[in-house]
């Protein structure tokens, strides 16, 4: 079996769609000698920031000098994103093999997308003989693919409302299912959560014995830093590559849990990871600038809480340009109207551009979801057309893409003149 072929039957499971539920997890990895049971792993929930905070942990044991395995989704470009070992993606054959050796059982048992692609972080991390790895959920918790780990330490970034459909429409329900990673006696770091999603998360804490640290007790704002209260001393965090003053809170989750769960692990290591997260971990999509001059924003924000975290950093610079667009799409799952309701005054122009994805929302629910505000948006057809024009032309302005990683993906990949795996969403 070639690269393409394995691709092309890895995407097409996600015709079987989410399929929450652990049994089918364990049954394929059972099939391959049950992988994950010698990894040491630290497991990532959350609503928003799950992916900066693993990006965090990742770095941070790799300064250290473990070998270090990030699973990690979606991805922007390539599948191999999603998988790797000290910052190097899973090769195309290590895929290809992997895919190959499951044909039949594939066809018979029909896992889904994910189901297949944790295996097949597990499997490789195995083969890699990785100290540790750090394992991103894919959709809440509780029965999430992920969920069959026995982590060193379980870590909720934050905790939203999110896939409603799936997780429930309160906070408390959302929080019940992202508590479904804490696991007996080990301990729980969580960041800066809604009292009412904190309660649930200190209740499954109490029931499991686990020792439980929040992000309000260990870490506070003192001027121009944040200061993190570790086990030995406090660790200040002046700045981090990826901006926003939520990833200075995103490091120092980081920094609580690996130093509280490691107890080796030396400040040093500690300061250089979070300093190389970006070197290290290659992470996309955080406030990334993609050209100076002018200005050119990708920012992966797909929910109103992102959004938040996005204008926090953007308002210190958008009234610097008299020319501001923002090219902005998303799944029609989100709350879209709120998001953009809070995006529109800080920009001069909006495009809405689409993948082509059946859960992407069009141009023409869009405007009819408008209809009634002052929100004035315009269909995009070839938004990475319209890049190269504006990075060629513009003076005294700024872009912004911003959105769902899949559409970031796709327009990364044009413009990038890169692979292009994915054309259908899923986590």
């Amino acid at each position: 079996m070639e690269l393409k072929p394995a691709l092309e039957k890895l995407f097409s499971l996600h015709q079987f769609g989410i399929k929450l539920g652990l049994e089918s997890t364990l049954k394929l990895l059972e099939q391959i000698g049950n992988p994950h049971l010698g990894l040491k792993c630290f497991h990532v929930a959350g609503s928003n920031g799950k992916g900066s905070t693993a990006s965090f942990l990742a770095s941070i044991l790799m300064e250290h000098g473990f070998n270090v395995g990030l699973y990690t989704s979606p991805h922007f470009v390539r599948f191999n994103e999603r998988i790797k070992v000290n910052g190097e993606e899973i090769p195309d054959e290590a895929i290809v093999g992997f895919v190959s050796n499951l044909d039949e059982y594939i066809d018979k048992e029909k896992p889904t997308f994910f189901e297949l692609t944790t295996a097949l972080a597990f499997k490789y991390f195995e083969t890699q003989k990785v100290d540790y790895a750090v394992i991103e959920t894919g959709l809440g918790g509780r029965l999430d693919a992920t969920n069959v780990i026995d982590p060193a330490a379980s870590i909720i970034t934050s905790i939203s409302l999110e896939h409603t459909a799936h997780l429930g429409d309160t906070l408390e329900k959302v929080a019940f299912e992202k508590a479904g990673i804490i696991k007996k006696v080990k301990p729980v770091f969580t960041g800066k959560l809604p009292s009412e999603a904190e309660k649930i998360i200190a209740q499954k804490a109490s029931e499991t014995s686990s020792q439980l640290y929040r992000a309000n007790e260990f870490s506070f704002q003192d001027k121009d830093c944040l200061k993190v209260q570790t086990h030995l001393v406090q660790f200040n965090i002046y700045e981090t590559p990826l901006r926003g003053t939520h990833q200075l809170y995103n490091a120092a989750l980081a920094v609580r849990a690996v130093t509280e769960t490691i107890r080796e692990v030396s400040f040093v290591s500690v300061a250089e990871g979070i300093s190389k997260v970006i070197e290290n971990t290659k992470i996309e999509g955080r406030y990334e600038i993609y050209n100076a001059e002018p200005k050119i924003i990708f920012d992966s924000a797909h929910n109103p809480e992102g959004v938040e975290s996005f204008l926090s950093e953007f308002k210190k610079e958008y009234a610097a340009y008299s020319e501001r667009v923002l090219i902005f799409g998303a799944m029609r799952d989100k709350n879209i109207k709120t998001m953009l309701s809070n995006l529109a005054p800080y920009f001069t122009k909006i495009f809405f551009t689409s993948i082509d994805d059946e859960r992407a929302a069009k141009y023409s629910e869009m405007a009819e979801l408008l209809k009634g505000t002052e929100i004035e948006l315009e269909p995009l057809s070839e938004p990475g057309q319209y890049i190269s024009l504006f990075k060629a032309k513009r003076e005294n302005s700024c872009m912004v893409l911003l959105g769902s990683m899949y559409l970031l993906g796709e327009i990364k990949a044009k413009i990038l003149e890169k692979r292009l795996d994915i054309k259908t969403g899923g986590v």
